[in-house]
């Protein structure tokens, strides 16, 4: 069988499918094997235990198929021949008796793994004698006149197999059924074709060749299997040659992009602990200047060795980024932990001899390291390596030779870097004084409830940061609209609704582009997303939304509702607030919706009570 289910009882819905197979299939296998050993003559059992001791070798001779290493073994071309010579309780005798040969061969292994497979087993060997018996196929020498039984026979041996063991993987690992199933028939369609021929050739062979023609078969497919397993080792060889850098003998970088998206998705199911660390060489450049080209070349072998030896008895990735570059992406390590090795790992290098450290200002060898924790409403791996990126290029503005954890800032130091992050983003604003005075205002206005809005929700001063200043800079993408759009009085045709909408992508490619700003991205690209998921560009919903940009969202919508707009009509607090609520659980989160409801009534009241 194809991709033989290795992890067992996993998971609560995992039993749980894996007991409603366990029911079927061995259901199925009392049923049509009733009374079968005492119908069997000696003769039958000769020819039993031969094709059960041929399904056992080439389960053994089991092989790998690029580009996944998925597991496949010619075991099923057995079962079908013996399907279409011998028939159903004949080929289940073969089934049972093999699987007792390998339970006793892997003792160690879990006997609920074994009982599975058994049943899914059974349920293909069952399902496909059935259809080869309706649609006309007789037992015996293989019949051109019946080849559509044999063909309708094979395919739904095969599409079982794809769907069980596709569906064990929607249900316990939550993958995409879809393209689960699509990804096992791309890596396997070949491996398919070949065992559906075998089964066939198989057929023929037992038929007039008998024990002869059983033996023939089995050199056949160790020979393949054997090629298999040479191809899958060239695969690996040159899969090795691509990922790694040719210099260091690090992962590449493209080969990073993969492993972190896994690790991000395998973290978002599992609830573990990720973080990324990427680090810089201090003062590389002066080094390369100094010595030329090949001594910083080995200054960079020299750091790629010590970070293999430091990660070699961990489950750290160890990747050449780019130039003098490497990042450490780290599965099962919090913020804490992340940090902690990092700083022994700085330390080492700064202890570590090298030709010409000492022109280096701190007089060692130095790195200057920033550290990212995944978080769940991180959505694109291009977010948790701005964050890194971002706290790499504090510690390099605090003096270098340092580790910093992104969002680890004192108070006093955040408070400094807020001002100043303010006035950066408002010169960029004043561009709008010219362009469209009413985009100007509406973001300082959005601003301002923001800043209110942010201390309701007790914000960690971070959060309240990125909240903050994404908000004062959420429009920014509408400058690159041309002016008559921008300014247009009446309603906007199809193409031109267009086009605005690309503020949003215009404004996040902007915001990329300074190193500081990389992290409010995410206000400026989402704050058009709606809760029920018809929003744009990406048509996020629910808390596939960060809540902070589902807040924005509302503070967005209610200022362009109660600010006057030359393509809309200008309404008040209250209508306002009535449409707020009856847009909630559509357009806008229902708890942050009403949560921003009782802050506006509030400060209606307090406006009103100091006005009197």
């Amino acid at each position: 069988m194809f991709r033989r289910i290795n992890s067992g009882f996993l998971h609560n819905r995992g039993h749980l499918y894996s007991f409603i197979i366990c029911l079927i299939g061995l259901g199925l296998f009392v049923i049509y094997s009733e009374d079968s050993f005492l119908h069997f003559s000696s003769s039958a059992w000769g020819w039993i235990t031969a094709m059960a001791g041929a399904a056992v070798i080439l389960t053994v001779f089991t092989f790998q198929l690029p580009p996944q290493g998925n597991g496949l073994s010619l075991d099923s071309s057995v079962y079908l021949a013996c399907i279409f010579i011998f028939g159903l309780s004949f080929t289940l005798m073969v089934l049972l008796l093999s699987s007792l040969v390998l339970l006793f061969l892997e003792w160690g292994s879990k006997v609920g793994k074994h009982i599975n497979n058994f049943a899914i087993y059974c349920i293909m060997i069952a399902s496909a004698s059935f259809i080869f018996t309706a649609l006309g196929g007789v037992q015996g020498p293989l019949l051109s006149s019946r080849l559509e039984a044999y063909v309708s026979a094979m395919a739904v041996y095969f599409i079982l197999n794809t769907l069980l063991i596709g569906f064990y993987y929607y249900v316990v690992f939550h993958k995409n059924l879809y393209n689960t199933l699509k990804g096992m028939l791309t890596d396997t369609i070949l491996a398919y074709a070949c065992t559906l021929v075998l089964s066939l050739v198989l057929t023929i062979l037992l038929y007039h060749n008998h024990m002869v023609g059983l033996g023939l078969f089995l050199c056949l497919s160790i020979l393949i299997s054997y090629s298999f397993k040479r191809l899958f080792s060239m695969y690996r060889d040159i899969e090795e040659r691509i990922n790694r850098d040719p210099r260091t003998g690090l992962f590449t970088h493209s080969y990073f992009e993969q492993a972190l998206e896994e690790e991000m998705s395998s973290s978002k199911i599992s609830g573990t602990a990720l973080s990324l660390a990427m680090i810089d060489i201090d003062d590389f450049k002066k080094y390369n200047d100094h010595f030329g080209h090949l001594k910083g070349d080995g200054l960079i072998v020299f750091l790629a060795e010590l970070l293999k030896r430091e990660t070699e008895n961990t489950n750290i990735i160890v990747s050449r980024y780019g130039g003098e570059e490497f990042t450490l992406l780290m599965p099962g390590y919090d913020a804490a932990a992340a940090r902690n090795f990092m700083e022994s790992l700085r330390r080492t290098l700064n202890h570590s001899r090298f030709e010409g450290s000492e022109i280096f200002p701190q007089g060692c060898l130095a790195f200057s390291a920033g550290i990212a924790a995944y978080q769940p409403d991180v959505h694109f791996k291009s977010e948790l390596v701005d964050h890194a990126d971002q706290a790499l290029y504090y510690a390099k503005k605090q003096g270098k030779n340092l580790v910093h954890t992104y969002g680890s800032q004192s108070l006093l130091e955040q408070d400094i870097d807020f001002s100043q992050d303010v006035r950066d983003i408002e010169q960029q604003l004043n561009l709008f004084m010219y362009k469209d005075l009413e985009t100007f205002k509406h973001s300082k206005r959005v601003f301002r409830y923001a800043m209110d809005i942010s201390e309701l929700l007790n914000l960690d001063t971070l959060s309240k940061r990125q909240f903050t200043l994404g908000a004062l800079i959420h429009d920014i993408g509408k400058l690159e609209i041309p002016w008559g759009i921008l300014n247009k009085k009446d309603k906007l045709s199809l193409e031109e609704w267009e086009m605005v909408k690309w503020h949003v992508t215009w404004g996040k490619e902007m915001a990329l582009t300074n190193e500081k700003f990389k992290d409010l991205a995410p206000y400026i690209e989402l704050h058009h997303e709606r809760y029920d998921g018809k929003g744009y560009p990406y048509g996020f919903k629910g808390d596939e939304i960060p809540r902070l940009c589902r807040m924005l969202t509302i503070i967005d919508s209610f200022d362009a509702m109660t600010t006057e707009r030359p393509y809309q009509p200008t309404k008040s607090f209250k209508e306002a607030v009535v449409e707020l609520r009856a847009c909630a659980g559509s357009q806008f989160d229902p708890e942050l919706t009403e949560l921003f409801i009782r802050y506006i009534e509030k400060r209606e009241v307090c406006g009103s009570e100091a006005a009197i």
